[in-house]
Formats: structure tokens, C-alpha cells, sequence
């Protein structure tokens, strides 16, 4: 697992290759093992494999949700927010569950923040990205997380890079 971790770094380029149903139900599988506060689970997803959304989806935000447009999968991650007051927690935990997934699988993943994120014309992303995949009012989108066969190569963390000094024991 650590070495899962310190080799995940985030990819916003993809390779022009389709996954199959077969990986993209792994990562599903995965995702709906997710811990939540007392077992709420207030999140929903939304898988999206259709390029013409992708692409919508990556527009979004400007930039910043690029990797989307180039993605061959994305999730959007979203929750009820009546379920629980632990919906960002829940759904942030969901998210990296996902990307997790996706490294073990050989793929590569962005997370792309939505809540509390405008796009260049001022309008806020989670209404944008409710206006793309039809969400209803009531559920808030916390993010996407865009995955694909990595088409570039980052380098694993250091350990020696690490910042030990943001560890604190017994007292800060």
C-alpha cells in the first residue's frame, strides 16, 4: 500500500485508449467500499464514459477540468447533503478510494474540484456539471476525478521530500 501511495501522483494527460467494462467495474466495486459516518453513504456517482460529455464536463471549469476532455472515464462524485452533515467528508473519502483504485490498476487520475469553484465566466461549476448530467437540485457535486492510461510520466514521491515537520506527536 505505501508503495501504491507514493507512486500515485496525479495525471492530467491520457493516452487515446478505451478501458474496458471490466476495469471500469473494479474501480466501481471498489468505490462502494468507500467508509462513511455511520454508514450513511449520502454519495452517488456518476460514471461517464461518453466522450461528447467528457468533453462537456471538461469545459466546465476552464483549465483546471481539462483532463476531462481527454479522459476515456470519469466520475462525478456527489452526495445528499440531507443525509448527513459528513457529506464532503464522505464523498472526499469515496473520491480517493477511486484514485487508489485507478493506480492499482495501472491507470492514472485527477481529482478536479467542483464545490465551491467557478468557472472563467464566473458561473459555479457543480451548476454547470448539474446542467450537464441532469443531477437534481438537491445533491451537491464535490468533485470529478478523471481516469485514463497515463500519457505522462511523473516521478514517485521522495521520501525525503516528505513533510515530517507537519507531524506532530502526543501534542502539536
Amino acid at each position: 500500500m505505501l508503495d501504491l501511495l507514493m507512486n500515485r501522483r496525479s495525471i492530467r494527460k491520457y493516452k487515446d485508449q478505451e478501458l474496458s467494462k471490466e476495469i471500469i467495474d473494479k474501480i466501481i466495486q471498489a468505490a462502494l467500499t468507500a467508509p462513511s459516518g455511520r454508514n450513511k453513504k449520502p454519495w452517488e456517482l456518476v460514471v461517464v464514459t461518453d466522450k461528447e460529455i467528457l468533453t462537456k464536463l471538461g469545459n466546465a471549469r476552464g483549465p483546471a477540468s481539462w483532463p476531462m476532455k481527454n479522459a476515456p472515464l470519469g466520475f462525478v462524485i456527489l452526495a445528499d447533503p440531507e443525509v448527513t452533515d459528513l457529506w464532503i467528508e464522505d464523498s472526499s473519502i469515496l473520491a480517493t478510494v477511486i484514485q487508489l483504485t485507478a493506480q492499482s490498476l495501472g491507470l492514472g487520475s485527477c481529482w478536479l474540484q467542483v464545490r465551491e469553484r467557478l468557472s472563467e465566466d464566473g458561473k459555479e461549476v457543480e451548476e454547470n456539471a448539474k446542467e450537464i448530467l441532469s443531477i437534481p437540485n438537491n445533491y451537491r457535486v464535490e468533485a470529478m476525478i478523471s481516469i485514463g492510461y497515463p500519457d505522462e510520466k511523473k516521478e514517485a514521491h521522495k521520501i525525503e521530500t516528505l513533510k515530517f515537520d507537519k507531524v506532530h506527536y502526543n501534542k502539536f
